[in-house]
């Protein structure tokens, strides 16, 4: 048996498929056949019923669902609907102008029911009761929802980049995924494009209602025309068989209609996402034994008021009293949560602060002004957070390891325009960027004037101008590089991550990057980490590469060469040393590019001895301070001159002293890279360039 049901399942399954993608094409074309085709009266009965039963059915879902986006095919069932009743009134009008002279059951029992029992056959009565479900539905319900949908759409689409902003926000800061980002921003725009078709279908019912009207009259002058001209009867006649026909049909319609607009308001008016309407209700409206109290105490004292209906206010008093008092009651019992912070209050050692109270310190934070907002804003065409997502990208390729997310968040004690870097909770840059204008950079020795604000580049110092956007012609004319903010914000954020690379490189980096090169050479990883070089050791290698400067792209390399070294020492700036010394070609392409000769910085024999001496502690003291200062200044103007020459900074010395010499001038002269000896490759030839310490 459980065979059998299964193999209908897999017959049944794709057909069943198939017959709901073609449920709403055959409810069109149903519509369709029904305003040019002649319907008998018992299939209008038929179509009147479902007709009442799908506007049972949106009403009873409307007031069901918890948040908007449940029912995102409203604007489309609103539309269909109203199509369906359109038509309907239109089939009916046929059957009630060409066989309403035979009485009021000539449309069928439904509209006959609606004319006759509903208002006991008095069509005036009928006429007044339609009048006023119109004025309910058109004036009420239907322009109450038009306006609420109008201001829902408007303030959905103001929110859209705040929402957008926090989506990214998230999703930098690694709170979330790149999937459930992704469903997020398509649920944000669910969301807008929900409440604005919301704002355009609710002129369906404002027209359905007016349809209504006119359909109505219509019937009553087209009826008494066709019963007294054609069929011969009287005034009387005529007006009992057409009129109540006419309102009949017109009740058959607006029950439904009303209905829908009911809906309809339900789906724009609700807020919140936790409970569905009744609940919400029944919790925010009956929840509060103090207002049901004053209630029954206002509906017992008019219940007193002689001459009053005294029984019956007296028992809605008596009644909401008694519900009053029984929530006041089950409110002075503690609930389970109140009775576990009792329990937790008696036990000392529970009060304590946790360890859940402690907040990580975000690795790499960009903190900006709210006039900086506008920046992430995608619907302002700020793209900033696509920048970042650039800039870690091509720090990724270029270094050598995936940079630890960025987390951006306003900060309010910061200028409006102002922004600030941050590496585990410490600034490290900070700067300021106009949205809307231009940063006009001058590279070298133009002088050209600006008009604008004169400033400097965050990233690199250089001597800038902020300017309009009239003004780049101009500005790129004369030799200035125009970028826009965001390109400021993201270049000085790539800039300090290319600075503080070692600190980037955390543990967690650390462990990642050799997971990812144990997919590629799991033999490799297997046989060197941790089983040669311990993971704090291969660590403390990459980060004093990355302190120079040196990329770790060529991470096989790397591990490769700590594996030969690894069973000599264990000395990170030993291994670091000789891992220098394997990716001597690769350090030097990243200096120099490909190029065959290389001007380098010498330092004069006799400065070079006394520093071996001093560096290498063969002399048994430390460098003079004199001599170190004279050294660092020195360099520091040497390497100055290079780079307005266009030429690499770069000073070869040798290799007992590379590593102390570059710590030595590493805070003076930042951009002077220090090779050892050693580190030129053979294919490569060296032009001695500026000497320090020659006299001038």
């Amino acid at each position: 048996m459980n065979a059998v049901l299964q193999s209908l399942q897999q017959h049944l399954g794709p057909l069943r498929g198939h017959g709901q993608a073609l449920a709403a094409p055959a409810l069109v074309m149903l519509v369709l056949a029904m305003l040019v085709l002649p319907l008998p009266p018992w299939l209008l009965d038929t179509f009147f019923t479902l007709n009442i039963a799908i506007a049972l059915t949106v009403m009873m879902v409307a007031a069901y669902m918890r948040r908007a986006l449940d029912f995102a095919v409203f604007p489309t069932v609103l539309l269909i609907t109203t199509l369906l009743r359109l038509s309907l009134n239109v089939a009916s009008t046929r059957v009630v102008l060409m066989e309403g002279h035979t009485g009021p059951g000539a449309a069928g029992a439904v509209i006959e029911a609606f004319g006759t029992f509903l208002i006991g056959g008095n069509f005036a009565v009928g006429l007044i009761v339609f009048l006023i479900l119109v004025v309910i539905n058109f004036i009420v319900i239907t322009k109450g929802a038009e306006r609420i949908a109008e201001v829902g759409a408007r303030f959905t689409l103001d929110a859209m980049p705040g929402k957008q902003m926090a989506i990214d926000a998230d999703l930098n800061a690694g709170l979330i995924d790149q999937a459930e980002a992704k469903r997020r921003r398509a649920e944000v725009a669910e969301e807008a494009d929900f409440f604005g078709n919301m704002d355009g279908a609710s002129k369906f019912v404002r027209g359905d209602a007016i349809a209504g009207i006119l359909i109505l009259l219509i019937n009553i002058i087209g009826g008494f025309a066709i019963g007294m001209l054609q069929h011969g009867l009287t005034l009387e006649q005529a007006a009992h068989s057409y009129i109540t026909l006419s309102v009949g049909d017109a009740l058959v319609a607006q029950v439904p209609g009303l209905l829908i607009s009911v809906a309809a308001a339900m789906v724009v008016s609700r807020v919140g996402k936790e409970a569905d309407l009744g609940q919400q209700i029944v919790s925010q409206m009956f929840d509060s034994p103090k207002v049901l109290g004053i209630t029954a105490v206002v509906l017992a004292l008019l219940g007193s008021v002689p001459g009053m209906p005294n029984l019956v206010f007296l028992t809605f008093a008596l009644v909401i009293g008694s519900v009053a008092y029984w929530l006041a009651r089950e409110r002075r019992k503690p609930s389970p949560q109140e009775l576990a912070a009792q329990q937790a209050t008696q036990t000392p050692a529970e009060t304590e602060a946790t360890w859940d109270d402690l907040q990580p310190v975000d690795l790499l934070g960009l903190e900006l002004g709210y006039r900086l907002i506008t920046l992430v804003d995608r619907t302002r065409r700020g793209d900033l957070l696509t920048r970042i997502k650039g800039v870690r990208k091509k720090f990724a390729q270029e270094v050598g390891f995936l940079p630890p997310p960025v987390h951006v968040r306003d900060n309010l004690e910061l200028k409006p325009t102002a922004y600030r870097i941050t590496l585990r909770g410490v600034v490290v840059g900070e700067g300021e960027v106009f949205p809307g204008q231009l940063l006009a950079i001058n590279p070298g020795h133009i002088q050209t004037p600006l008009i604008g604000q004169a400033t400097s580049d965050p990233a690199f110092g250089l001597p800038a101008t902020w300017i309009d956007e009239r003004q780049r012609e101009s500005a790129q004319m004369a030799g200035y590089t125009v970028v826009d903010a965001e390109t400021v914000l993201a270049t000085h954020l790539s800039h300090l991550m290319q600075v503080h690379a070692a600190r980037l490189l955390s543990r967690t980096e650390v462990q990642e990057l050799v997971e990812h090169v144990r997919k590629l050479a799991p033999k490799l990883i297997e046989e060197v980490i941790p089983a040669m070089v311990p993971i704090g050791v291969f660590q403390k290698v990459l980060q004093l590469l990355l302190e120079e400067s040196v990329h770790i792209r060529d991470i096989r390399t790397i591990i490769e060469t700590l594996a030969e070294h690894a069973g000599q020492t264990q000395d990170p700036l030993e291994l670091a040393r000789r891992v220098r010394q394997a990716l001597a070609p690769a350090i030097v392409q990243q200096i120099y590019g490909p190029v065959p000769e290389l001007e380098v910085i010498a330092i004069e024999p006799g400065l070079e001895r006394i520093l071996t001496q001093a560096l290498s502690g063969q002399g048994g003291g430390a460098l003079d301070p004199g001599l170190a200062d004279m050294l660092t200044q020195s360099a520091a103007r040497v390497a100055t001159r290079q780079e307005e020459n266009g030429v690499p900074a770069v000073l070869l010395v040798p290799d007992a002293i590379r590593q102390a010499v570059a710590r030595l001038l590493r805070r003076a002269a930042p951009r002077l890279q220090v090779l050892a000896h050693s580190e030129i490759p053979e294919t490569h030839t060296i032009r001695i360039g500026p000497i320090i310490g020659e006299p001038a």
